[in-house]
């Protein structure tokens, strides 16, 4: 019998399994690939759900509370579905203190959506940064990864309704 543990086997057909499978076997499925893996899983699928959690976990012999942990602490990985567009607004002191706080609130009203969520249909993901190095623009708002800044509430959904 082998010393070497028998690795899980890949959770579907997908071939986009055999990508992140590839990332972990070049790590000799060591636990200090768990960041890159989770990048890989990302890449691959979108965003990191429960299956791929456990499955990461498995496959590197860590515990779920850490994959999980790890997942939840760095803000660019995704625990569901993002949606086809992304805005996101700058909380950052500078930003905050120029109205950052009335466009969170007024995008929760206009979509039904909490900061970190997806609107329904799927077309619009509202999320909040600590602080997106723009601070001569605040607020400052991100959509689709183009800096937008001293926008107010009305202008600022006006451009996301060009967008949905």
């Amino acid at each position: 019998m082998s010393l070497q543990q028998a690795k899980p086997p890949l959770p579907s057909d997908d071939k986009r399994w055999k990508l992140v499978n590839a990332t972990m076997r070049r790590n000799g499925y060591a636990g200090h690939a768990l960041i890159e893996t989770l990048h890989s899983v990302q890449d691959a699928f979108g965003f990191l759900d429960e299956g791929s959690l456990r499955f990461v976990a498995s496959s590197l012999d860590l515990p779920l509370s850490k994959v999980y942990g790890v997942a939840t602490f760095y803000h660019l990985f995704a625990l569901k579905p993002k949606g086809r567009h992304a805005c996101v607004v700058c909380t950052g002191t500078a930003c905050y203190i120029k109205g950052a706080g009335g466009l969170v609130e007024r995008l929760q009203e206009r979509y039904d959506i909490n900061p970190g969520e997806t609107t329904e249909d799927d077309r619009l993901s509202l999320l909040t940064a600590r602080c997106v190095g723009a601070c001569g623009l605040a607020p400052a708002i991100v959509i689709d990864g183009d800096v937008l800044g001293k926008l107010d509430s009305e202008s600022l959904i006006a451009k996301l309704e060009e967008l949905t």
